[in-house]
């Protein structure tokens, strides 16, 4: 069962506001379920927004900040635990210590890098927790069909694509992980 949940998504807020709506009803799911919200300490973005929206429904927020990153701007101020690190790679190891799932939501490169590195570790069995890919609004079809293909190709085992599992909606969501 899932207690503390690793959120990836961008610091940038999209172009669609359907991924800020997403965010807050994200948040209030998760206060809903009594499940933490573990992430990237930003106040940007659609980071902030899901933060923002954890913390005025009561629940509980860690943020994993590397020094790289902190400064006045990005740090978001009223999180439960803060935890500082000194680079990027030490900000994802303690992200995946931390949590009991990892989920991944519209967002860039950064999002991208944590979703592949955690889906990797899962590969290699370095951890067996599940991994979800929102593809709210069909976000991620075209990276869905990207990993697909290099299946198809030989590049990635049919067995390894269990290792994660696409949610298509907030309905989905609701019905489909079991929290």
């Amino acid at each position: 069962m899932i207690k503390k949940l690793c959120v990836f998504c961008g610091s940038s807020s999209g172009n669609n506001p359907k991924y800020q709506e997403l965010t807050w009803e994200l948040g209030k799911f998760l206060v809903k379920k009594d499940i933490e919200l573990v992430y990237g300490a930003g106040s940007i973005g659609l980071m902030g927004h899901l933060a923002q929206s954890v913390l005025e429904d009561g629940g509980l927020v860690t943020g994993v900040i590397p020094s790289e990153l902190f400064s006045e701007e990005v740090e978001h101020k009223k999180l439960t635990h803060l935890i500082k690190v000194d680079n990027m790679h030490e900000r994802k190891k303690k992200m995946y210590e931390l949590s009991d799932g990892f989920a991944a939501l519209p967002g860039g490169f950064g999002t991208l890098d944590e979703f592949f590195e955690i889906l990797t570790w899962r590969q290699l069995k370095i951890h067996p927790k599940p991994i979800y890919l929102f593809n709210f609004e069909n976000f991620f079809d075209h990276l869905i069909e990207h990993i697909h293909s290099a299946d198809r190709e030989g590049f990635i085992k049919k067995e390894d694509l269990s290792h994660f599992e696409v949610i298509n909606s907030f309905d989905d969501l609701k019905n489909h992980i079991n929290f």
